[in-house]
C-alpha cells in the first residue's frame, strides 16, 4: 500500500516539477528560477516519499490504528502538495486545481485539501493590483471606479478577480493578472457572448467584464437554497460539453468548479450554467473528432471491436483496454458490458482507486502515445467526472444518452457533407432520425423503469413469476 501511495505522490510532484520549467518572468528573481522551483518540488517529493515509507513500519495493516494513521499521512502529504502549489504558483496551481477535482480517483484528504486552489489560490496584494492598474490604465482606482472591493471574488493561477462599480453605476468584474505572470503570447481574441467586456478598461494584464453572479457547480447547498435541480444541472453540463466536442469540434478545457457557475436567471427564472475563464480552448481536427466520436459510440454500446479499432486509430495501440478505462473512468468489466448499461457502483470506484497506482508506468506510456489534443480532452473528462461525483450523479445513464445523441448528430452531419445526391442526404437524415427515436424510446424505458409505476410492475411480475 505504501508503495502505491508513494507512486501517486511521486507522479503528482513530478508533474509539478516538469511544469515549472515552462515558467519564467521578464523581471526574474531567484524565486522564479527553474532550478529553485524544481528543487522545491524535489524536496516535497522526498518529504512525502519518506513519510509514506516510514509511517507504517510499526503499525499492523488493517487495524483501526492503521486506517487513522493512513488518513493523517494522506492529509499532511496533500498539505505539502498544496504548499508547493502556493509557493511555485502559475502552472503548479493549474495542476493542483486538476488534482483537486479528481474526487472519483484520489483519496478525500487530497481532493478536499487541494480544492482550495479552485477559487482561493495565492493572492496578490492590493498594492500590487493598484500598481498593475496604474501602469496599464494610467489612472488611479478612484478615477476609474466608484468602489473596488479589496477582497477578491476569487484568485486563480494567473490572475484574480475583484468586484467593482463603474461611475455609471454598472457592476463589473475586474480580472487583474498577477504582477509576475509572464506576458501572454500574442493571439487573436475571439469576442464571445457572456460576459460583455469593457475594452476601455482592459489591457493585456487587466480584463474588466460584466459581473456574473452564481454559485460554484459543486456547491449543493447553494443549489438547494436557490431551488436548482442538481440532476438537471449535471444533465445540462453533459449536453453542453457533448455538443461542444462531438458536434462543433471545440472544447473549453478548464471546467474545474471555480470556472463553472450555476444560477437562476433574474429575468426568465430559468436555471443557467455560466462558463468562466475562456483562456484554454482546443479546436479538434475533423478526423480526430470523428474517430473520437465513433470511439464513444462503441464504448456506450459495448462494441469491443469498435473500441479496439478507434482506440488504435487515436494512437493507443495495444494499450487500448487501458485507454478505454482511463477515458471513461470505468472498470474493464463495465467497458465490456457497455458503460451505458452498467451503473457506476461504489465497489467499482473503489477498484479503480485501488488499482490506479499499479498502472502508472503504462498510463505514462499511453499519454506519450496519444495525440496532444487527447491530453486536454482527458483533463476535461476528469474534471467533468469529478463534478458528477460531487453532485452524486455519476450513476445516472442520462449523460451517456446525451453523448450518444451528439455522436449520432455529428456523424450524420459529416456523412451529409460528403453525400453526392439529395437522395443520399435524405437517407442519412432518416437514419439519423430513426437512431435518435430509438434512443428516445430507450430513455423513456429507463424513466418508466425508475418510476413508481415501473417499480410496481417489476414487483408484480416478480411475484407472478
Amino acid at each position: 500500500m505504501a508503495g502505491r501511495l508513494l507512486k501517486v505522490s511521486s507522479l503528482a510532484t513530478a508533474v509539478f516539477a516538469s511544469s515549472g520549467f515552462y515558467l519564467y518572468n521578464r523581471q526574474l528573481d531567484l524565486n522564479d528560477l527553474s532550478f529553485i522551483r524544481f528543487g522545491r518540488a524535489a524536496a516535497t517529493t522526498a518529504a512525502i516519499s519518506y513519510d509514506y515509507l516510514t509511517a507504517f513500519k510499526h503499525v499492523e495493516y488493517g487495524t483501526e490504528e492503521y486506517w487513522v494513521l493512513k488518513s493523517k499521512v494522506h492529509r499532511r502529504s496533500a498539505e505539502r502538495l498544496r504548499d508547493l502549489c502556493c509557493a511555485n504558483r502559475g502552472t503548479f496551481i493549474k495542476v493542483g486545481q486538476h488534482l483537486g477535482a479528481l474526487d472519483y480517483l484520489l483519496p478525500e484528504e487530497y481532493t478536499s485539501t487541494l480544492k482550495v486552489l479552485h477559487s482561493r489560490a495565492p493572492q496578490s496584494s492590493m498594492e500590487e493590483i493598484q500598481q498593475v492598474i496604474r501602469e496599464d490604465l494610467g489612472k488611479e482606482l478612484s478615477e476609474l471606479f466608484v468602489s473596488f472591493e479589496e477582497k477578491p471574488q476569487g484568485a486563480a493561477s494567473l490572475a484574480q478577480v475583484h468586484k467593482a462599480v463603474l461611475h455609471d453605476g454598472r457592476t463589473v468584474a475586474v480580472k487583474v493578472q498577477h504582477p509576475k505572470v509572464q506576458r501572454q503570447s500574442s493571439k487573436d481574441i475571439m469576442v464571445m457572448e457572456v460576459p460583455m467586456i469593457h475594452w476601455d478598461l482592459s489591457t493585456k494584464r487587466i480584463l474588466t467584464m460584466e459581473f456574473a453572479d452564481g454559485g460554484q457547480v459543486n456547491d449543493r447547498e447553494y443549489m438547494k437554497k436557490h431551488g436548482i435541480n442538481v440532476n438537471k444541472i449535471s444533465e445540462d453540463l453533459g449536453k453542453m460539453y457533448s455538443e461542444m466536442i462531438f458536434v462543433h469540434g471545440f472544447v473549453h478545457c478548464d471546467p474545474h468548479p471555480g470556472n463553472v457557475l450555476v444560477r437562476k436567471c433574474p429575468q426568465s427564472k430559468k436555471t443557467e450554467i455560466v462558463l468562466l475563464d475562456h483562456g484554454l480552448y482546443q479546436v479538434l481536427q475533423p478526423d480526430f473528432r470523428l474517430d473520437y466520436c465513433r470511439l464513444w459510440q462503441a464504448l456506450i454500446e459495448g462494441d469491443m471491436s469498435g473500441v479496439e479499432c478507434y482506440s488504435r486509430r487515436l494512437g493507443a495501440g495495444d494499450l487500448y483496454p487501458l485507454f478505454a478505462c482511463v477515458l471513461t473512468a470505468r472498470s474493464w468489466t463495465a467497458v465490456n458490458a457497455g458503460i451505458s448499461s452498467v451503473p457506476v457502483t461504489h465497489s467499482e470506484d473503489l477498484e479503480i482507486r485501488t488499482n490506479a497506482a499499479l498502472y502508472l508506468p503504462q498510463i505514462s506510456d499511453l499519454l506519450n502515445r496519444v495525440p496532444r489534443q487527447m491530453l486536454l480532452l482527458l483533463k476535461t473528462n476528469d474534471l467533468l467526472r469529478g463534478i458528477e461525483t460531487i453532485l452524486q450523479t455519476r450513476a445516472s445513464s442520462s449523460s451517456f444518452i446525451n453523448m450518444s445523441r451528439s455522436c449520432i448528430s455529428a456523424i450524420a452531419r459529416h456523412k451529409r457533407s460528403k453525400a453526392q445526391s439529395k437522395r443520399r442526404r435524405l437517407q442519412i437524415t432518416l437514419a439519423e432520425s430513426f437512431s435518435l427515436w430509438r434512443l428516445g424510446m430507450y430513455e423513456l424505458f429507463l424513466w418508466l423503469k425508475g418510476s413508481v409505476l415501473g417499480l410496481w410492475l417489476t414487483a408484480l411480475l416478480g411475484f407472478l413469476h
